[in-house]
């Protein structure tokens, strides 16, 4: 899936677009995945493979990657976890931090009035005390001890932006 454009350096074209707009859709699980987005498009997967090489060197797509349906691979719990950092240590401790396995996302935000935390971790795991373990360990790990845990009780939304839908379906 595709997850940030950027259009610095030149217009997106119309067949720009739809190969960013089939990179968005369910992966094709197919014994050639990027030919068939290709066929999709309209062009050869060479030339398909050259576009998207060149959108991400152009940094008009940051990344493509997996998004995990956390829930249904058994991963039932979670937390946004806020931790108060002393903002000399903020880059080391968040170093520890985003490579445990069990960290998701791991970002660095102001802290608000009344709201010292200055780094947040998505915490996944099977259960609420296997959550509680990990964010126990972190705080041995990188001792940091100022933290709160916030527990998701229903997730409402899993997508991501989706970008030029219905300029493509309207044209």
């Amino acid at each position: 899936m595709c997850n940030s454009i950027y259009s610095d350096t030149k217009i997106l074209t119309d067949p720009d677009k739809e190969i960013i707009r089939v990179l968005q859709e369910d992966f094709p699980l197919c014994e050639e995945p990027y030919k068939f987005l290709a066929e999709k498009v309209g062009i050869d997967e060479e030339e398909f493979l050259q576009r998207v090489k060149d959108f991400v060197r152009e940094k008009k797509i940051r990344k493509l990657g997996a998004v995990l349906q956390h829930r249904a691979a058994g991963f039932k719990s979670n937390a946004l976890c806020a931790w108060n950092v002393p903002a000399e240590k903020l880059a080391d401790i968040a170093a520890i931090m985003s490579s445990h396995a069990a960290v998701s996302h791991c970002y660095d935000r102001t802290p608000a009035p009344n709201w010292n935390y200055n780094l947040y971790t998505m915490i996944h795991a099977k259960s609420r005390a296997e959550c509680d373990s990990i964010i126990d360990e972190l705080s041995r790990l990188t001792g940091i001890t100022d933290f709160q845990a916030l527990y998701s009780i229903k997730e409402w939304k899993k997508t991501s932006m989706k970008y030029f839908t219905e300029e493509l379906k309207n044209s």
